[in-house]
């Protein structure tokens, strides 16, 4: 099974695999999107039907909705779950302090929300995403497009004042029509290289009108699993800095 799988998707399978180590019977689960969060979902998916896992999931996107469904996993609303005990999500970067870039599939809105509503927050990836400094991957910026072009403006008048590397702005596309989130609002597509300080340019950036939330994500994250094509799963602990590597069967990848 693993020789039809690129190195790539091996090690998101293994990351969702020993993240749903973390996944008890009783769970309110926030699932996350992208491709590394849709192993996951087929894995929890897998234990629904095996195991008798009794969960219920609040997802991130629409897709990861029509996912979670076809796989058998109970799906409820935010307001419905209340709260959540945990929320599992991929990253397109995460740094030392587990500060994160999010929102190359254009659902880190939701994704933010769920987080934040959870009692800890743990992300999957594989080791392209582990970096020293935020920035090189382009950060999201969800706008709404009534005056779309002036919020483009005051976002680009804002970055010519912080520390980054570059400041070019692009409007995400799809099909050649601007991108929609599920929100039916806009993406801007920040190439800033380096970011200096993620703090500062988050709150600086939700304070523009027209801005609806960034792809930052500081503070939220508590744990980063990361999967390597081996066959190993790091795990990382924000809270004590604590690493610690174990294996998984890569045979479980089968079927999924």
């Amino acid at each position: 099974m693993t020789a039809e799988l690129s190195p790539t998707d091996i090690a998101k399978f293994v990351a969702s695999r020993r993240a749903a180590d973390f996944v008890e019977d009783g769970m309110r689960v926030g699932l996350g999107t992208g491709s590394t969060a849709a192993w996951l979902v087929k894995y929890l998916g897998r234990r629904v039907r095996d195991e008798g896992l009794k969960i219920r999931a609040v997802p991130t996107s629409t897709r990861t909705a029509e996912l979670a469904k076809q796989v058998g996993i109970e799906v409820i609303t935010l307001d419905e779950a209340g709260w959540l005990d945990l929320t599992i999500d991929g990253a397109d970067e995460f740094d030392p302090k587990l500060n994160l870039i999010k929102g190359g599939g254009g659902a880190h809105l939701q994704e933010k929300i769920v987080a934040a509503a959870s009692d800890q927050m743990i992300v999957i990836a594989d080791a392209a995403k582990d970096v020293a400094t935020l920035g090189a991957f382009p950060l999201p910026l969800e706008v709404i497009r009534f005056g779309g072009a002036s919020t483009r403006t005051l976002v680009e008048r804002l970055l010519a004042k912080m520390d980054v590397d570059g400041r070019e702005t692009s409007l995400r596309m799809a099909g050649g029509e601007p991108f929609l989130t599920d929100e039916g609002n806009h993406v801007l597509d920040l190439h800033l290289k380096r970011i200096g300080d993620v703090k500062a340019l988050s709150l600086e950036l939700n304070q523009i009108p027209g801005v609806v939330e960034n792809g930052l994500f500081i503070g939220i994250c508590n744990k980063v699993v990361i999967g390597f094509e081996d066959g190993r799963a790091e795990l990382r602990d924000g809270a004590t800095g604590a690493v610690s590597v174990t294996e998984v069967d890569l045979a479980e990848a089968a079927g999924l």
